[in-house]
């Protein structure tokens, strides 16, 4: 006799990690135009309000936080980095 609260007993394969495959690519897609509008909202507050040093500062920090979502692999690379130096193993 077959009873089907056997069927649950039987053990579940454990997930094997979270797929992050599409990850980078999401958030470049997302926040990619978000970012460009704050940039350029706020490099024209600086020139209008004649603060140059400022403008050529947010235009230098801006520049790197683009390479960071432009520069394709940068994100998984960096995330690969972090892991390894805490001691995380990398598949």
């Amino acid at each position: 006799m077959d009873l089907p609260a056997l069927d649950l007993a039987q053990p579940t394969p454990a997930p094997q990690g979270v797929n992050t495959q599409g990850l980078a690519d999401f958030l470049r897609r997302f926040f990619a135009p978000l970012f460009l509008v704050i940039v350029s909202v706020v490099a024209l507050f600086f020139l209008f309000t004649r603060e140059i040093t400022r403008f050529v500062q947010f235009i230098i920090l801006a520049i790197a936080i683009g390479v960071i979502f432009y520069v394709p692999n940068i994100i998984e690379v960096t995330a690969k980095a972090i892991a390894v130096a805490l001691g995380i193993s990398v598949g």
